[in-house]
Parts: structure tokens; sequence; C-alpha cells
């Protein structure tokens, strides 16, 4: 299966030029049934990023795009009465797939926002008195833009704890930005459909062997004093939760079984620390006066960090 993960990894990177360090971190979360916020300005392939996901895997594929007449029954779905058979009949919402991109989730209102981080938390979603589960393989992927904040509702902090994932879409190195020009404009681009390289019963069997990749104690103890020392530091307002700690161990284990080992190391800890942190810390007034990124203070914290042997 390990074959397989590394195949459609590679098919992953074909499609999509310069992102291979996002690519590696979309497929750690999907694989360990965390979600995804992704920030980044129009135009650099985060729809396609996701759409592709969701062909290599054979997974059904639905886009939201949030704006903010959207209603929470938009996303969930809602009852309606069916006069022909005098009967009311359920519509399920766009959100019952295995792959959902809510584009540009922070366009709606905190009530529509809600529907679905409540959606993804309890994997189920209740429409008229009556639950209805979501499938298991199910992976949500927001989408931000950075530099538009004008008629625009931002996440609160507490809901950004939900995403496991917090990563930034940057644009491409020169030469793999040509790349994607010269094929386009030379009309080479592949437009086919991505083939499916798993099934998702597959998939759901990966995930399993996933989570008995080995944390040794020393590792865990290592996650430990990251997340805390994010508390204890007047460089930052508000410390992580200990939900961050479960989602760098999570994440830690699939980036260990991409890498073909069975055990988590140090290393994997710090690859997935920063995305896993940077939605759930606040800086300090002070710190942010400076001109100090969210991402500089986070490395400064865990290399900071006595790393075990």
């Amino acid at each position: 299966m390990r074959t397989e993960l590394t195949s459609l990894l590679e098919q992953y990177e074909k499609r999509i030029l310069g992102q291979s360090l996002n690519l590696r971190l979309l497929l750690s979360a999907i694989l360990t049934g965390g979600h995804v916020l992704l920030e980044g300005v129009p135009g650099t392939g985060k729809t396609q990023m996701v759409r592709t996901l969701a062909g290599l895997l054979g997974g059904d594929f639905n886009r939201i795009q949030f704006t903010p007449d959207l209603l929470p029954s938009d996303i969930t779905g809602s009852m309606i009465y069916n006069m022909k058979e005098s009967s009311f009949q359920t519509l399920k919402g766009p959100i019952f797939t295995n792959i959902l991109l809510a584009d540009e989730i922070n366009r709606t209102p905190a009530k529509t926002q809600a529907a679905l981080l409540e959606a993804m938390e309890e994997t189920q979603v209740t429409i008229q008195g009556e639950t209805y589960l979501l499938p298991d393989v199910f992976f949500v992927v927001a989408t931000q833009n950075p530099i538009e904040f004008e008629g625009t509702y931002p996440l609160p902090e507490a809901q950004q704890d939900r995403f496991l994932f917090k990563l930034h879409v940057d644009f491409p190195s020169f030469e793999e930005e040509k790349n994607v020009l010269k094929q386009v404009i030379e009309n080479n681009f592949d437009k086919t459909l991505v083939s499916q390289i798993l099934d998702l019963d597959t998939f759901v069997a990966i995930r399993r062997e996933i989570e008995g990749i080995t944390i040794s104690d020393n590792v865990l103890d290592y996650i430990m004093k990251i997340v805390r020392k994010t508390r204890d530091t007047d460089m930052i307002r508000f410390g992580a939760s200990t939900r961050a700690g479960i989602s760098i161990g999570k994440a830690a284990q699939a980036w260990a079984y991409l890498s073909d080992r069975n055990y988590v190391t140090p290393d994997d800890i710090k690859m997935v620390a920063k995305p896993a942190l940077r939605h759930r810390i606040q800086l300090s007034p002070h710190v942010e006066l400076e001109g100090a990124t969210v991402d500089q203070i986070i490395e400064e914290l865990v290399g900071s960090v006595p790393v075990p042997r």
C-alpha cells in the first residue's frame, strides 16, 4: 500500500507544480482524518490542488462558494414537502461528500461557518431533528484570501483550532511558473481527467496502518515541550491548546509513513509543527509591532526546545 501511496504523491506533484511541500502536507492531513485551512492569493491553484487530490483518490468532490447570503441549510441540507407523494423528503446538502472545498470561508457570517465547523468536529449533520452520518473519508479544505478583507467575516481563533493545518500557498519558483505558463500558452497542459490511483477502501486501510506508527515517550515529551513553550513565553498572547499537541502527533505519524518509516522522529515533528501551530497562537502586541511573523516565532520556539536523542 505504501507503493500505491508513493505513486499517488508522484502523480500529484506532476499535476500541481511548485507546491511539493503543501501537497505532502495536504496528503498527511487527509491521512490523519484532519482538515486544512488554505491561505493564498487568487490564481495560485488552490482549487486545482484539492480537486486533483479527490480524483487521485477516486472520491466524490464538492465545492461551495461562500457568500454573505449563504445559509447553514445550503451546506447541510433541508427538509422539503413533496406534494406529489404527500410526504416530507430530506435533501442532503453538498457537505455529503468525501472531499469538500469551502471556497473563501471568511466571506460568510459566523452562523454559516459554524454549521460547517460543527460537521467537521462531529462528522455528522442534523436536519430537522434527524441525524445523518458523514462518509468515513470526509476531508474539508477551506480557503481564505489574505489580501482582501472588505465584506469578510474572519474565522475566530477558537474555530480555526478545528483545522489540523493552516497552509500558505505561495507562488512557485521562476522556472516552475514559467513551465506552467509555457504549457498553457502552447496548449500542452494536460487537461485529461485525473486517473484514480487508490480506492477509498484501500485509503481507509492505510489510515489504520498509520495509527500504528510508533511515537516514543521521548518524542511525545518533545511535542509537549513545544506546545507548552507557546504558553510560557511573553512573545505569545494565547498559546496552543492540547488539541494542537494531538494534531502534531497524528500529522507526524502520517509524515513518517510517507517517509517509509514505522516510527516518528524529532525531524517529523519539526516538519509539521509550523502548519499545525500557526493558526492556533496569537502573538503579543509588542511582538507584532516589531514586525515579527507567527512563523518566525514558531521557528524560534521549536529551535529553543532540546531535541531528544
